[in-house]
């Protein structure tokens, strides 16, 4: 029996299962300080006997194995678990194998191994939440370079009549900032599943997504895009970014059936704890 943690920023998605990716039993935990995190996950696990556990962890977070602070969470708004060493912690509580990457690039190998992927060799997973962020996958290999990809954070060029400053901390206007849950909601004062469907946002959120889905497109030559998160629970942006992508890439390489190329999870909610659970096999 192996173990899967989807450490998120919001809650800790834990759960026991098999090498084929059957979960036995599941358990979602609200992410607070750490050490009362930490006590909740351990009260999960106790009831099963684990050989390793598999952790996609929200970050950002050093995966660099040749640093001394590889699986520390690096510089989080959640003050509580900056510098935190959450590898070591893990390791220390449970003494088995302790398999390690992001949050996102768990979603996409659960997605790639069990989802909306499954068929293809090179697969993104996007999630546009409070946040932006995203994973890649290529032949069954999560990406990781120096550290992990932050692709929330690319720049994208801003519409002419778009006078929004950006929500992004850091960049003010890169696409996290755009176009990101928390930027509607700073834009409209209303959290974006609260918009009616007819709202103009909608077509200003399509026209950053579908800029960055063709800037990852054409870096990556990828087989599969995977959108997900709480801002497309507005179903008619698929559409809408779709029909960007086909005008932003204006035939410049051979993308084939566009509504094959950028889709939805099929995991609903398991594809993070899934992939977790998968980077304990390799």
């Amino acid at each position: 029996m192996i173990g899967g943690i989807e450490a998120g920023g919001t809650k800790f998605v834990c759960a026991v299962g098999d090498r084929e990716g059957e979960i036995f039993d599941k358990i979602s935990l609200p992410t607070v300080e750490p050490e009362k995190t930490l006590q909740a996950v351990n009260q999960f696990f106790h009831h099963y006997s684990i050989e390793a556990l598999g952790v996609g962890s929200f970050g950002p977070i050093n995966l660099d194995t040749r640093e001394d602070t590889y699986g520390t969470i690096l510089n989080t708004p959640k003050i509580e678990w900056k510098h935190f060493d959450l590898l070591g912690r893990l390791k220390a509580d449970f003494e088995v194998p302790v398999y390690l990457d992001t949050d996102v690039n768990a979603a996409c190998l659960g997605e790639y191994l069990y989802g909306a992927g499954r068929d293809s060799a090179s697969v993104l997973y996007i999630t546009i939440g409070t946040g932006i962020g995203a994973g890649f996958v290529h032949n069954g290999r999560t990406y990781q370079g120096k550290s992990h990809p932050e692709m929330g954070h690319i720049f994208v060029r801003k519409q002419d009549n778009d006078k929004f400053a950006g929500a992004c901390p850091y960049h003010g206007n890169c696409l996290e900032g755009l176009a990101s849950g928390t930027a509607i909601e700073q834009r409209t004062g209303v959290r974006g599943h609260l918009l009616p469907s007819h709202d103009e946002i909608w077509d200003l959120e399509a026209y950053y997504l579908a800029q960055a889905v063709t800037n990852y497109m054409m870096i990556l030559s990828l087989e599969r895009i995977i959108l997900g998160g709480g801002v497309m629970k507005q179903k008619k942006m698929y559409g809408m970014i779709r029909s960007k992508v086909r005008e932003f890439v204006n035939d410049y390489v051979p993308i084939g059936d566009v509504d094959k190329l950028i889709v939805a999870p099929e995991l609903e909610n398991e594809q993070g704890v899934k992939g977790a659970m998968a980077l304990v096999t390799g």
